[in-house]
């Protein structure tokens, strides 16, 4: 079972990969983690990346597609896997279908995660963070004990750049103009699959079940 976890930024899709990865036993394939961990292990592909990274240049899609075939042949992708952050444009989706297709294998469903622009820049910009411990928190739907105090370490709790409301729009205007077409091209192929993201975390993960079988 091979699936792609669509979804804007906050919208919870991380969370449910992991979920889905620990119910049927598949690896959780992140293209961030595969880029450190060939970095790290100074693969050939991860000094290939590198050379773009260390520039500030984004890595080709050829390259990030031949970084990802490597990593899904791997023992542990035997029976599948969730591919989470990747493909984020439609040339990307085409590199990997192309390569995919080439290797005689096929995506099986690209699960979107659907929550309003609205309730994502509530979401993210309830959230606060230790600057001490790393600890996370959100005023509404996890506060702590004492308003802007960390529960483990009692430091002061901030509200980080990146889940400030005009942060958090820039990135949901990038993402419907880059990976929202994702949705039809996938939903062309027949194996898009949309689930409500706006109820409880266990919710969502019990419809993506039912979906999954």
């Amino acid at each position: 079972m091979k699936i792609i976890m669509l979804g804007a930024p906050g919208a919870g899709k991380g969370t449910q990969a992991e979920m889905i990865c620990e119910k049927y036993g598949l690896p959780h394939v992140s293209t961030g983690d595969i880029f450190r961990a060939n970095i790290k292990n100074g693969t050939e592909l991860g000094k290939e990346a590198k050379q773009y990274m260390d520039k500030g240049q984004l890595v080709p899609d050829e390259l990030t597609v031949k970084i990802l075939l490597d990593r899904v042949a791997q023992d542990d992708c035997k029976n599948g896997y969730v591919l989470d952050g990747f493909p984020r444009t439609i040339p990307q989706a085409e590199v990997l279908e192309d390569a995919l297709n080439k290797l005689g294998d096929k995506i099986d469903y690209a699960i979107n995660v659907e929550v309003p622009d609205e309730n994502i820049i509530n979401r993210m910009s309830g959230r606060r963070a230790c600057v001490n411990c790393g600890a996370t928190y959100h005023v509404v739907y996890a506060p702590t004990k004492v308003e802007g105090i960390c529960d483990k370490c009692g430091e002061k709790l901030i509200l980080r750049d990146d889940d400030k409301p005009e942060t958090v729009k820039s990135r949901l205007d990038v993402y419907h103009k880059q990976t929202q077409p994702l949705i039809e091209f996938y939903s062309k192929k027949n194996i898009l699959k949309e689930v409500d993201g706006t109820v409880s975390m266990n919710d969502v993960f019990n419809n993506i079940v039912a979906i999954l079988g």
